[in-house]
């Protein structure tokens, strides 16, 4: 089996907060992570060179030979040949900037220690390869649809689906639906004119819900009871959703699972949004949305017309909440109270627009993260403290109040 080591690349400072917990590779896209894209389709064995503060939580694995890849990049079937073609000593370049490598452990070692790696052969794409590379958050929802049908081939190829029950209605070919064995679905309307419908292992989709495709419901998802969810949307495993959903993405095991509009907005994992929260996703005047970003610490421009909410990991709000058009909420931040809270929260930070803003004590959010984990069967290990400590260190600066 070959054996890949995915980078990241200065890009993960744009996709924070969900980068801060996790390396790029690790982003759901359409169905599958990106590493998991890159695992299947080169049919290979995954791991990282990260930041330091999550190389222990994802480790290197490295042997006598290794396929070096860019987090970012989707694995495009000529790409993959590409990589698959690689020599010894050879490198594919991007306007100089690599993409990927085949290296042996020695000249690996070299690369870590940030030394010349000798004999490395670079071969530039040039435009006769597709280079589709995740770079910035609204990314994420734009790209979506076409990762969906990608994930969906890749997954449903050669295989058959679970029976759909009776008590379904399915609008369009029911071929662009694939069920996984164990999931549970019944008195649903399912439309796949506009992209498939993929209901993962151990999923639950509960009488009345409406799903217009391209969407996927990750294993041991649960939809509750006449949720609506337009595409294309991605429910990762574990999540709890309801109420109304469109063009957005959860990463896993969070929970929107009461009435409320969520659209064009990515949480990342563990995020729980109390009962009727609302996202606004378009501007009253139609105008360009700005979005916080973390690489630049100001507000950027995104060129779209429609940005929702961008919520790290383990973030949470209370019922009622109101996020504006083009929010980004970091990590273990908790927000409550009336008004609409700012477009950016800081890390750690508990409170909301009318009452201010206080510093969520690290030793409470341990506790809220263990007991909130523990009840998905998750433990909560001292390399989750850990890596969460240097966020909470790290981002300090964004709390004003703390000054």
């Amino acid at each position: 089996m070959l054996n890949i080591i995915l980078f990241d690349t200065d890009s993960r400072n744009h996709l924070m907060p969900l980068t801060a917990t996790r390396p790029m590779g690790e982003l759901r896209l359409g169905i599958l992570t990106l590493r998991e894209k890159w695992e299947r389709q080169l049919r290979a064995s995954a791991s990282y060179i990260t930041q330091e503060y999550l190389q222990e939580k994802f480790p290197i694995h490295i042997e006598e030979e290794n396929l070096i890849i860019s987090s970012g990049y989707l694995p495009h079937p000529a790409l993959c040949r590409r990589i698959e073609e690689l020599q010894s000593n050879e490198a594919l370049l991007n306007n100089g900037e690599l993409v990927a490598a085949r290296l042996d452990e020695a000249q690996f070692e070299h690369l870590i220690e940030d030394e010349e790696v000798r004999e490395l052969q670079g071969i530039e794409l040039g435009s006769s390869v597709p280079l589709i590379a995740v770079e910035q958050l609204w990314q994420l929802t734009r790209m979506n649809a076409d990762a969906i049908a990608f994930d969906f081939e890749l997954l449903s190829k050669g295989r058959a689906s679970q029976p759909l029950p009776e008590s379904n209605r399915v609008i369009g070919d029911p071929s662009k639906i694939f069920i996984e064995k164990g999931a549970w679905i019944e008195c649903c309307t399912l439309n796949v004119e506009n992209g498939p419908i993929y209901i993962g292992e151990g999923a639950q989709v509960m009488e009345g819900s409406i799903l217009r495709g391209p969407v996927s419901i990750g294993a041991q998802a649960i939809v509750k009871m006449a949720a609506k969810i337009y595409g294309p949307t991605t429910i990762g495993p574990g999540c709890r959703v309801g109420g109304e959903i469109a063009r957005s993405i959860l990463m896993g095991n969070s929970n929107k699972a009461h009435d409320g509009y969520l659209g064009d907005s990515v949480l990342g994992e563990w995020c729980n949004l109390g009962a009727d929260t609302n996202t606004s996703n378009l501007k009253n005047n139609y105008g360009e949305i700005k979005l916080w970003d973390y690489a630049t610490d100001r507000f950027s421009p995104t060129g779209q017309q429609f940005c929702g909410l961008f919520m790290g990991d383990h973030a949470k709000c209370g019922i009622n909440t109101m996020f504006n058009t083009g929010t980004v909420v970091g990590v273990f931040a908790n927000v409550f109270g009336a008004g609409y809270p700012r477009n950016f929260i800081p890390d750690f930070a508990w409170g909301g627009a009318e009452a201010g803003y206080r510093t969520y004590k690290f030793t409470d959010a341990c506790e809220t993260a263990e007991r909130v984990m523990t009840r998905r069967g998750v433990p909560f290990t001292d390399l989750d403290k850990a890596m969460l400590y240097h966020i909470y260190d790290r981002t300090a600066r964004y709390r004003a109040w703390e000054k």
